[in-house]
C-alpha cells in the first residue's frame, strides 16, 4: 500500500477513486506518563513517554486507514491528513485521525 500526503503518486496514474478512508485511534494517557510529563514540564526537556504514545497512536491510525483502503481494493491512499485532538475529562485521552483518498493505480 502506497501512502502519501501528495494528491497523486509520482509516475503513476490514478485509475479509480475508491473513496475517503479513515483510521482513528483514541488512547488514554496513564497516571505514570502524566506524572513523568509534569516533572518534565517543571525542569524542561522532552517528554519521551508522551512522544512514544503519540508515535504509537499515529502508526496505528495509519495502519487502520491502510487496512480500510485495502478492503476497498485500493493500492494507494493519497492526500493523507493526520489530526490530533485531546478528549475527555482533564484532556486525558489522545485521539489521532488519519484520512485520505483510497485509489486504484494503473
Amino acid at each position: 500500500m502506497i501512502l502519501t500526503t501528495t494528491p497523486s503518486v509520482d509516475g503513476r496514474t490514478i485509475r479509480e477513486y475508491k473513496g475517503v478512508v479513515f483510521g482513528e485511534v483514541i488512547s488514554g494517557v496513564n497516571f505514570l506518563r502524566d506524572f513523568a510529563a509534569s516533572i518534565r514540564n517543571i525542569v524542561g526537556g522532552r517528554s519521551m513517554s508522551y512522544e512514544e504514545e503519540l508515535i504509537t497512536a499515529r502508526e496505528q491510525a495509519m495502519q487502520e486507514m491502510s487496512n480500510r483502503a485495502a478492503q476497498l481494493g485500493a493500492d494507494a491512499v493519497v492526500g493523507i491528513d493526520i489530526d490530533y485532538e485531546v478528549l475527555g475529562e482533564n484532556n486525558g485521552m489522545l485521539m489521532v485521525t488519519a484520512s485520505g483518498t483510497a485509489v486504484k493505480l494503473a
